[in-house]
Formats: C-alpha cells, sequence, structure tokens
C-alpha cells in the first residue's frame, strides 16, 4: 500500500535504442525515488523489443523480459555505463517477419508487421500505469505512438548526438564528447611524431554535434559534418595549412559519419537496415583520409602527407559516465516522477533555455524524410568557408552552446 492508502500505482522503464552512459543512473534514480514513495516499478528489457515480447499467457514469475525493480536491484548501477535493462533498435510497429516473437509466429505474416496491439495487451497484462521509455527520437517516437493510443507516457532523451528535438541536452551528449576529446588528444602524440594528418570519424548521422562541439573544446583544427556537403580540394588545403603551420606537423580532422563531400553520398558500412530504417553509417572517415593523402602534394610543394585514420565509434559511448552524465539523468528521472505526482503525461522532460522542464512528446516527431529536425543552426556556428565552429555573440545561449533547436 502507498501513503495515500491505495494500492501501488506501477510505473514501467525501459531503454532503447545505442546504448549510452547515462541510462543506468536514470534508472536508479527514478526507481528509487518511485520505490520510496510507494510505486511498484517494473524493469522491462530490450527496450520496444520486450514490450512485445511478454507472453500474456505464462505467469509473471516466468517471464523473460520483465522483472521487478526495488532500491537493491539499482542502487550500485548509477555509477556504471550502459543499461542494465539491455536494449535493442526494435521499433514495435515495424516489426520484420524473422523478428516476430515465437509465441506470435503465424500471427504476423507480413514482411513489415504492426505489434503495437501486442504491445499494448502487454503493458495492461503489466498492469502498468505509466510507461517511461528513456530513448532517442526513434525510440521515444514509439513512445509518441503509444500516447496517441492512450498509455500514459512520460519520456526522457538519450543520445550520444545530441540531436533530440525538443531539449537542450540528451544523456550521454556530455560523455560522447568528453571521451572524443580525451582520445583525440591521446592519438595527437603519433600524429606528432610521424608528422601525419589525423582523421577521426565519430558518430553523427543527421547532426554535426558529436564533432562541433569537441572541436569546440580544442580537439580539432577542422570539422565536417552532416548539415553541410564539403569540398575535398578546400579541405585539403586548409588542412595542410594548419599543418604547416604547427611546429609539431600534424593537423586534426574530425568527420561526423553522415557527412559527405560536395556532389557524393553518405557512406555506409552495410546497406543492411535495422528495424527504424537506417542503413549502418561508416567509412567516410577512411575516405576522405585517403582523398587528403591523394590530394595533399598539389598543396604541399609536391610532397604526400600521410594519414592516420581512426574510427572512435564505440570508445565514446562506452565506460562510466561523466559527471553531467551522472547529474542531468538523475534530474531527468526525478523529473519525471515529479510529473507523475502531479499526473502529467503525453510529456518528455528536458531543459530549454538552461532550465529543467517538460514538453509535448510529439516534439520528437521527424521531417519528412524521417531525420531528426534537431539539426546545426550553421548560419550561426559553422563556418562553412574555414570548416570549422563559429563560436560568438553567445549572450543568451545555452551552457553546451548550439545544442538549442
Amino acid at each position: 500500500m502507498n501513503k495515500q492508502g491505495k494500492h501501488p500505482k506501477t510505473i514501467g522503464i525501459l531503454t532503447g535504442g545505442g546504448d549510452v552512459p547515462g541510462l543506468n543512473p536514470a534508472i536508479r534514480a527514478t526507481t528509487l525515488r518511485a520505490v520510496r514513495e510507494g510505486y511498484k516499478v517494473i524493469g522491462i528489457k530490450n527496450g520496444w523489443k520486450g514490450i512485445i515480447s511478454i507472453d500474456p499467457s505464462k505467469p509473471i514469475e516466468e517471464q523473460e523480459y520483465c522483472f521487478d525493480l526495488d532500491e537493491k536491484a539499482v542502487t550500485k548501477i548509477g555509477r556504471t555505463g550502459g543499461t542494465f535493462l539491455h536494449s535493442s533498435r526494435t521499433k514495435a510497429d515495424k516489426v520484420s517477419l524473422k523478428d516476430i516473437p515465437d509465441h506470435l509466429k503465424g500471427k504476423y505474416t507480413a514482411e513489415i508487421n504492426d505489434l503495437t496491439e501486442e504491445a499494448l495487451t502487454n503493458i495492461k497484462y503489466l498492469g502498468l500505469d505509466y510507461l517511461i521509455p528513456i530513448g532517442g527520437d526513434d525510440t521515444l517516437s514509439y513512445g509518441f505512438r503509444l500516447h496517441k493510443e492512450g498509455v500514459k507516457v512520460i519520456a526522457i532523451p538519450k543520445t550520444m548526438d545530441g540531436d533530440v528535438p525538443g531539449t537542450e541536452y540528451c544523456i550521454g551528449f556530455s560523455t560522447c564528447v568528453t571521451r572524443t576529446i580525451e582520445l583525440t588528444h591521446e592519438l595527437r602524440t603519433c600524429a606528432g611524431s610521424h608528422e601525419r594528418f589525423l582523421v577521426l570519424e565519430v558518430f553523427g548521422r543527421n547532426a554535426g554535434f558529436s564533432a562541433l562541439l569537441p572541436t569546440v573544446g580544442g580537439a580539432a583544427d577542422r570539422c565536417v559534418i552532416p548539415e553541410h556537403p564539403f569540398n575535398m580540394e578546400h579541405l585539403t588545403a586548409l588542412m595542410v595549412d594548419d599543418r604547416n603551420n604547427n611546429p609539431s606537423k600534424y593537423a586534426v580532422l574530425l568527420v561526423s559519419e553522415g557527412a559527405h563531400i560536395m556532389g557524393g553520398e553518405e557512406v555506409y558500412a552495410s546497406h543492411e537496415t535495422d528495424n527504424f530504417g537506417h542503413k549502418k553509417l561508416g567509412g567516410v572517415g577512411e575516405l576522405v583520409g585517403s582523398q587528403l593523402k591523394k590530394l595533399s602534394p598539389k598543396f604541399n610543394n609536391g610532397k604526400e602527407i600521410n594519414i592516420i585514420n581512426q574510427k572512435l565509434g564505440y570508445l565514446v559511448r562506452s565506460g562510466q559516465p561523466d559527471a553531467l552524465d551522472s547529474i542531468v539523468p538523475t534530474a531527468y528521472g526525478n523529473l519525471a516522477l515529479d510529473l507523475i505526482a502531479k499526473g502529467i503525461y503525453g510529456q518528455m522532460v528536458c531543459i530549454r533555455d538552461g532550465v529543467y522542464g517538460y514538453t509535448p512528446i510529439d516534439a520528437v516527431k521527424k521531417d519528412k524524410k524521417g531525420e531528426s529536425i534537431k539539426k546545426v543552426n550553421v548560419e550561426k556556428f559553422y563556418d562553412t568557408n574555414r570548416y570549422r565552429p563559429i563560436y560568438q555573440n553567445l549572450i543568451g545561449d545555452p551552457m553546451l552552446i548550439m545544442t538549442r533547436d
């Protein structure tokens, strides 16, 4: 019984999409506050895959994809990275035939299937009064779908790309930027020793925040981002100039995975798509590196400049959260409980103008191409001639400049 003398309300928590540091602190904070205030909390494993994979014909103790959360279960997880609820890139209204849960095979026969009916059945089976999905715009866009179906959803934004619309901060972004700066500085010694270009590919499918902000922090001389195609010869000329003006004879470039050469297209590691419909990006860093090497003699008195090429990839999303990704997720979890206490739902917790708040969950909707509508404000923050950030006239901008949509 809760402190109001009624049967406890039940809250479900899940994490979806790519893992980032900060997810466990959010789960911990939400659970501790909820349990102490008399709520029952259920953890749903593997994101939206879990919500459709629960078999309501079985008793709760036999379920693989859900379990009760209490203080003992979450006390120690806040200092760790990843998500102890595990994750998936499943979107329950676009499930391929091969991914249909075993107990539903035969009921769904199309190549792509909408299993929202099963999600709603299982939410009722679990007795969830509220559902807290933690994820990026793909995960939360399905949360919006469930909100429209009548589920009381309070969303928490997460993505190391920093591109969830409606908020200036997403869980995981600070650690991503911190790791990128740290790793770049570690690799400088190799670039300087061999007088090379250091080309680092970082995440960022549609938005360049994860390349731009580390460059602001001194990680690189130049960066190229998805929002603005770049001229390869002009980039080479700039990089040669940077290298030759550096006493240690090296220069550093950050390349967003979604960046592309002017007149070219995005580079894919694979043409297979995930359940969100995304092809796996990867390889643009190697392409840019090879072109820099090939074109460098033209701007370096006929002498070729060699490359150190490194894809940072999962290194920037692994390990324990930094300070900001320990503090903000804790605040977000408590903010979600504040909304539940006030009877407010259909919202996403957020930071706007540097202040904690909330915004309607439909903020996560995408443009007509299915891309996030939150991108770098190129006109204000990116010098399209110099391929580097602009940081001036910042009065009134958020602490993490350039992240407001």
